[in-house]
């Protein structure tokens, strides 16, 4: 949000810094969940085809409130992406087992 954005009554501003190595980005194709009371954790993951270990490129911990809210957020913006450029088709989970 800028500062010429009026902001609503009990609206706060944050102001979010993306270093270079981060905004790069990490390319991930598989993300792995996991979850207790308190916390989910989203491990994502590149595959390399063919090959039987893969390496964790980012680990993201949040609690319960924000996961569903990064849920709603994530089918949001699907929504948007379909109205935009076609459907989506949804492929399988893979089969070979996971190991940690």
């Amino acid at each position: 949000m800028s500062s010429d954005t009026p902001k609503k009554s009990g609206q706060v501003g944050i102001q979010v810094q993306l270093d270079e190595t981060t905004a790069q980005g990490s390319y991930c194709n598989l993300v792995m969940i996991n979850h207790n009371e308190t916390e989910f954790v989203f491990d994502f993951v590149y595959v390399q085809p063919q090959q039987p270990k893969a390496k964790v490129r980012s680990r993201i911990i949040c609690n319960p409130r924000n996961a569903k809210r990064l849920m709603i957020a994530l089918g949001e913006n699907i929504g948007m992406y379909e109205n935009k450029f076609g459907s989506i088709t949804a492929a399988q989970p893979p089969k070979e087992k996971i190991i940690h």
